[in-house]
């Protein structure tokens, strides 16, 4: 809606969930994005008022140096802390959303779970990516040092999927829900994984496991790079 030069931007309509307040609305949408991913498939009522919302809540947000990041066709959404400013005399607020530095096997981990979501979507079958444990232990393990204790490997990896699980890319399914071949239970790979390993960084993934092998193998190499070209955060 256009608006007038003298106009109060307090005036201007904003659409609302149904039998809500605007100011009521906004906060039920902020609050649950501040506090992780909001998914379609969750609350399909909360993402149809986010979608009306949205300009609202990109206006909101970023006051706080935040922007909202969504994915309709993957049905999620998300914030993170603005890009930082080229300009060093724009003061920049205090990170609400703090950057964490993922250790190297959970990054290693996370890229090869991206690469095997690409590989899952180019087969054009099912929508879920689903991998139990020992899967999971698969793709990691020929880039392990020969002669690895199998029962310990499989502790430590389970350590490394727990982590990943508590940033939100894979999912803990239950039991009778997950269970695959052996009765093992399933983790469902999130599909929001591609917001933070894009196909950019995807596409440079074989020299980046060059790199990988060669910190694997204790000999000097530059540091395992992340989907900004670094040390992965998330």
């Amino acid at each position: 809606m256009n608006m007038t030069p003298d106009q109060d931007p307090d005036d201007t309509p904003r659409p609302a969930c149904a039998g809500a307040p605007p100011d009521l609305a906004l906060s039920a949408l902020v609050v649950p994005l501040l506090k992780g991913v909001l998914y379609r498939e969750a609350d399909a009522a909360l993402w149809h008022a986010l979608l009306g919302l949205q300009p609202t809540v990109r206006d909101y947000v970023a006051v706080l140096g935040l922007e909202l990041v969504l994915d309709d066709a993957e049905g999620y959404a998300f914030l993170r802390s603005q890009p930082d400013s080229e300009d060093d005399s724009t003061a920049r607020p205090p990170r609400l959303i703090a950057r964490r530095q993922l250790s190297f096997p959970v990054s290693l981990t996370l890229a090869l779970l991206r690469k095997k979501l690409a590989e899952f979507d180019a087969t054009g079958g099912d929508t879920r990516l689903v991998l139990t444990l020992d899967e999971i232990a698969e793709l990691l393990r020929v880039f392990l040092p020969a002669g690895t204790n199998e029962a310990r490997l499989i502790d430590q990896i389970e350590l490394h999927v727990n982590k990943i699980v508590e940033l939100g890319f894979l999912r803990r399914l239950k039991a009778e829900a997950g269970a695959r071949a052996g009765g093992q239970a399933g983790f469902e790979v999130r599909r929001i994984l591609k917001a933070f390993i894009d196909a950019q960084w995807l596409s440079e993934f074989d020299a980046r496991l060059a790199a990988y092998q060669y910190q694997l193998s204790g000999q000097p190499a530059t540091p395992a790079a992340g989907p900004n070209g670094g040390a992965a955060n998330a």
